[in-house]
């Protein structure tokens, strides 16, 4: 990680002095923030998630980052780990160095335009001081990132063009999609856990569509696969129209923009420990992957695999674990349903009615000297990191991922 320069101890006093004003007023200031910037660059429509603005969740995830800065201003060092999370999908997305001063400008603006007076000069030109060293580390890892994936084996900038070579329907609701380069050129390989970004446009939208999908197969497959959800396309869940297009509107031989994987929520490979893998609905995707990536290279490696889903029928890759623990005795896995058919009960093919809870998972998983990965809604992910805490899980040892804007468990 680059060194960031420090501020002025004048400045530091002055931008930690406004948190407790920001703790107040962030959402208001990130919303505003966003309307002047796509009101001033409405080209910036072709890169920001659509939904999350319409659902806050950009907005709130902005401003816990602009709260959490004026907290840990004194040592930005500390902080620094996420600036690296967030480059992934910066670069994922193609964000540019010159995007930066424009988010600055409007960020500052609509600061002083909340805040009204209480944004004194001096505020302002602390903020623009912190903001300024920020980007410039923003800028330092992304630059990295974009030479690091341009110069790989089978490597490129930006977007490039693959074919859907296959549509296979993993579940109800859940379908992977099978991806090579239109060019045939080989992939570059990639870190189990990772994702990548699909760009789309959509007939009738006057902007184009990214969305951020987990690879659910292993690394070194001549394709890239993802599996989406569809989910419904509500007023009230505009996260629905990718989904839906792909789902319904997409065709083996089409073609879609692809850019390469990224991610920092990774198996560690290294690690010889104990694996815990758990998952809800299509949080499973990442897992999956991991899973086939562990079946591979160390069978050896205990593994429990969990996943909860509403039942069968929304249950992907379900007969593949299965076989897969066929296989490999170090595998066990365990099914969570809450809302089981009749189907399921008749057959027996679930583990256990409801939730998960911490002392399900301390009667399934033979010792809590593991690594756990974990990923599913951010209610699932709540309740499983509060039950890996109440067990003594180190937080070390709990790894999670979002999808969508990072936020908080």
């Amino acid at each position: 990680m680059r060194r960031v320069p420090t501020l002025s101890q004048q400045s530091i006093d002055t931008i930690k002095s406004t948190a407790p004003v920001l703790e107040i007023h962030g959402t208001s200031i990130t919303k505003r923030f966003y309307e002047m910037l796509f009101t001033s660059h409405p080209e910036l429509l072709h890169i920001f998630n659509h939904a999350n603005q319409k659902q806050g969740r950009q907005q709130t995830a902005l401003a816990n980052a602009v709260y959490a800065a004026a907290l840990h201003i004194d040592r930005l060092e500390a902080i620094l780990p996420v600036v690296k999370q967030i480059a992934h999908k910066h670069r994922s997305l193609g964000v540019k160095p010159e995007h930066y001063p424009i988010v600055g400008q409007h960020l500052l603006a609509a600061i002083q335009e909340v805040l009204g007076e209480a944004a004194t000069p001096g505020i302002l030109q602390a903020w623009a001081e912190a903001y300024g060293i920020i980007a410039d580390a923003f800028i330092g890892v992304e630059a990295d990132m974009y030479r690091q994936t341009e110069t790989q084996a089978g490597g490129w900038s930006d977007f490039k063009r693959f074919r859907i070579a296959r549509k296979v329907k993993e579940s109800d609701v859940i379908t992977s999609f099978y991806l090579m380069p239109e060019d045939g050129a080989p992939l570059p390989t990639f870190e189990p856990g990772q994702y990548i970004s699909v760009k789309l446009e959509i007939p009738g939208d006057t902007y184009t569509h990214i969305r951020q999908y987990s690879l659910s197969d292993a690394p070194g497959k001549p394709y890239y696969r993802i599996s989406v959800k569809r989910e419904n396309l509500l007023a009230e869940r505009p996260d629905g129209k990718v989904s839906m297009f792909l789902h319904n509107e997409t065709k083996e031989g089409d073609v879609v923009l692809i850019s390469a994987p990224a991610g920092d929520f990774t198996l560690n490979q290294q690690d010889t420990r104990p694996v815990v893998l758990i998952s809800g609905g299509v949080g499973l995707t990442p897992m999956v992957s991991m899973l086939q990536t562990l079946a591979a290279t160390n069978p050896q490696r205990q593994v429990t695999f969990i996943h909860a889903a509403q039942n069968s029928q929304h249950h992907a890759f379900k007969g593949h674990v299965e076989e897969l623990a066929s296989q490999y005795p170090a595998l066990s896995f365990y099914w969570c349903y809450d809302k089981p058919t009749a189907s399921d009960r008749a057959e027996n093919s679930f583990h256990r009615e409801g939730h998960v809870s911490l002392d399900w998972l301390q009667s399934i998983v033979p010792t809590s000297a593991a690594s756990f990965y974990f990923c599913g809604p951010v209610p699932f992910m709540k309740a499983v990191n509060s039950a890996l805490r109440e067990w003594g899980i180190p937080e070390e040892d709990r790894h999670f991922e979002f999808f969508g804007p990072a936020g908080s468990l």
